[in-house]
């Protein structure tokens, strides 16, 4: 294992600095359970016991053991969450076999105004270790933000504009590494406060080689010739090595400033965001000399003079944003608080082959939202608001599969709850316009009015179990992508085809869920049932050009169905510290109602994990067993099933009024290879092999 001077340096010299007395009373300042965590993606400001609607958090330290390089790894334990994966740079986050344009990723309520649904190779603009609390909200959330939410939403509040006074300094900073990509990464953030003013500034670093895995890049032929998965891991490897141009560079910043008063706040923040990573498996090769017997991720043996010949495509992300954000309370009668988040970005995306520009993708966005949360009028108490934004997009350059376009979105909403005795209900409905004009002379502008409402109840039989009813319905306007793609898909070796003639989709969903909760347990499960009428994917003709599959944007009902349970048991707490059991499990199936599934499911899983704590330490282990994915579409290979291990071990102690954190991660500890079905790299990429990480955390 490479050592890293810069984080050994500190560690060293932070340690001699403490005296032993200390070591041995080290403990945590901060909050390690938090009992009642605010909703901030949901207007009414709900804590987590108090909606009917689907919702999982991470904060505190399961946040800090959940952290990862992207957003969909972070938020990939979650029960009915997985990750998309297109190398080591990219994972966005899939919800109930959902992603891309139907799950709604948002910094602060407003969306990160990336290009990440146009292309499964684009990330996400979002830096996972500068996150307070992450929210997720399962299932159709186009009620709060819009028509890219059907699948659901994903909040992260990073807490750069304050809402609350401050006195004095706090933060945190982090120093991290890896072996198995030779991790080096560094982030702090401060926050400063002095009578009504709040200042904010924050910065990360990230580098990353090419990672390690634990056998050949290219999966063989015969793992799928007959489209079947089969459920073994356990097969042995005779080589490991390094999967090509899978290496990052991430780094950006913030500085915000904020003026809190008795009745409301206003802020203002500047950020900036850079990332540059490789694209395994798309490598450019001179057709008259480049051997193309070789697999995907193996070097060849070449002489100097033949360097040219293979070319590797990276791809370099950068956005400028500005975030306005302010807050009213008792704003005038009758209503108790005015929220206004206005946002604007500046995205640029440029892929280079080599060191040759490809193709560059602009985006400018403005978005704004503007939230009343009205008084009770008869037991009710609500909010309703307008969320309106437009988007300048623009691709250049040879593989520039879909044309540029102006968009333009604005909604109505209104959510309403009344609480009884025992029984809860949520209303809530929308009215969206959205509107795209294609740069392309071929086509014009397009319009869709969507209209979405939606019912939740909750009935309390006991102080403990709570049975949740969820009825949605849903509807999504296609996107650019979807109308008017026409031509090469690099990130997907294909030919895409959009239909200019595609309607809506609706979506009608029912939920049921069960929470059972005590002193020591905590039980959580839900089932569900999505009929989409008009569901817009990708289907293969079956064709081919210049050897490329073709495929083509189309629609057809589809129903998706699934469950998710979650258990937690603390089977002890003594003077061996407090020990706790958790089991999960999740399964969804997407599938045409006139025959044949839908491509890129995420298989079903089940996983145990067992954390212990005590004082200043806590530890955990923790297996996540992956199914075959054998329901595939037609031209679709199949993946075999795998298991992931991982474990964690952290101490905190003090060293004068900073709380500081040693911690160690092991990842895919069995060094099994593993490949995501839900990623067009899946042939070619797996995930990477056996990892040891390890870091310092401060917290003042």
């Amino acid at each position: 294992m490479r050592t890293r001077p810069l984080a050994t340096a500190i560690a060293a010299v932070l340690i001699a600095q403490l005296p032993l007395p200390a070591w041995a009373q080290a403990h945590s300042e901060r909050a390690r359970e938090l009992d009642t965590v605010v909703i901030q993606a949901i207007p009414l400001r709900n804590i987590t016991e108090e909606t009917a609607r689907p919702v999982e958090l991470l904060t505190g330290p399961v946040l800090d053991d959940s952290r990862a390089a992207t957003l969909g790894e972070t938020v990939a334990g979650l029960p009915g969450v997985q990750s998309s994966y297109f190398g080591a740079g990219v994972g966005r986050p899939i919800i109930r076999g959902l992603e891309g344009p139907r799950v709604q990723v948002l910094s602060e309520g407003l969306a990160t105004q990336d290009v990440s649904t146009v292309s499964v190779d684009h990330a996400v603009a979002i830096e996972p270790f500068l996150a307070d609390q992450i929210e997720v909200l399962k299932g159709p959330s186009t009620l709060l933000y819009g028509s890219g939410a059907i699948g659901g939403a994903v909040n992260v509040v990073d807490g750069r504009i304050h809402e609350q006074p401050l006195e004095g300094i706090s933060g945190r900073a982090e120093l991290r590494g890896n072996t198995v990509a030779d991790e080096r990464a560094g982030m702090f953030r401060i926050d400063a406060g002095n009578g009504p003013w709040v200042f904010h500034a924050d910065a990360w670093y990230r580098r990353t080689d090419d990672y390690r895995i634990p056998g050949e890049a290219e999966r063989h032929d015969d793992h799928d010739d007959h489209g079947h998965g089969h459920d073994d891991d356990d097969h042995e490897h005779d080589h490991g090595g390094r999967l090509e141009n899978s290496a990052t560079r991430n780094r950006g910043g913030a500085v915000a400033v904020s003026r809190v008063g008795e009745r409301g706040f206003l802020g203002l923040a500047l950020s900036r965001f850079e990332s540059r990573y490789g694209l395994p498996g798309h490598g450019h090769h001179d057709d008259d000399d480049h051997e193309h017997d070789l697999p995907i991720g193996v070097r060849a043996v070449r002489d100097d003079d033949d360097d040219d010949e293979h070319e590797e495509v990276t791809l370099d992300m950068r956005q400028n944003r500005a975030d306005l954000k302010g807050a009213l309370n008792d704003p005038f009668a009758g209503h108790e608080a005015l929220r206004v988040r206005v946002s604007h970005s500046d995205y640029t995306h440029t892929e280079f082959e080599g060191d040759e520009v490809g193709t560059v993708f602009d985006n400018r966005a403005l978005e704004a939202r503007v939230e009343l949360v009205h008084a009770r009028i008869g037991g009710w108490r609500g909010a309703y608001g307008i969320q309106a934004g437009r988007r300048d997009f623009e691709a250049v350059g040879e593989e520039a599969f879909v044309p540029g376009s102006r968009g333009s979105d604005i909604g109505l909403f209104l959510v309403e709850r009344r609480e009884w005795d025992r029984f809860n209900l949520e209303l809530g409905g929308r009215v969206e316009r959205n509107r795209i004009r294609p740069d392309s002379d071929d086509h014009g502008s397009v319009s869709f009015t969507g209209v979405s409402a939606s019912a939740a109840a909750e009935w309390r039989f006991t102080e403990s179990l709570h049975l949740r009813l969820g009825l949605d319905r849903a509807q999504r306007a296609p996107s650019a992508e979807e109308l008017f793609s026409d031509g090469e898909h690099v990130a997907t070796q294909a030919i895409e085809l959009g239909d200019a003639e595609l309607g809506k989709e609706t979506a009608n969903n029912i939920e049921l869920g069960l929470h059972w909760h005590g002193e020591r347990v905590d039980f959580r499960a839900s089932v569900y049932r999505t009929r989409f009428d008009d569901f817009i994917f990708l289907a293969d003709t079956g064709e081919e050009e210049d050897e490329l599959p073709i495929r083509q944007w189309s629609q057809g009902d589809a129903d998706f169905q699934g469950a998710e349970a979650e258990l937690k048991v603390t089977v002890a707490e003594n003077a061996s510290g407090r020990h706790q059991l958790r089991l999960m499990a999740d399964t969804v199936r997407g599938e045409l109602r006139d025959g044949g599934n839908l491509p890129r499911i995420a298989p079903g899983r089940w996983g145990a994990g067992y954390a212990w704590s005590m004082g200043a330490w806590r530890a955990g282990v923790d297996a996540t067993r992956y199914r075959a994915q054998d329901r595939v579409a037609e031209f679709e290979t199949a993946t075999e099933g795998y298991t992931l291990v991982g474990a964690d071990l952290a101490w905190s102690f003090m060293a004068g009024g900073t709380e500081l954190e040693l911690f160690l991660q092991g990842r895919n500890l069995t060094d099994r290879e593993a490949r995501v079905h839900t990623s067009f790299l899946k042939d070619q990429a797996p995930l990477p092999g056996r990892s040891l990480g390890f870091g310092l955390r401060a917290f003042f």
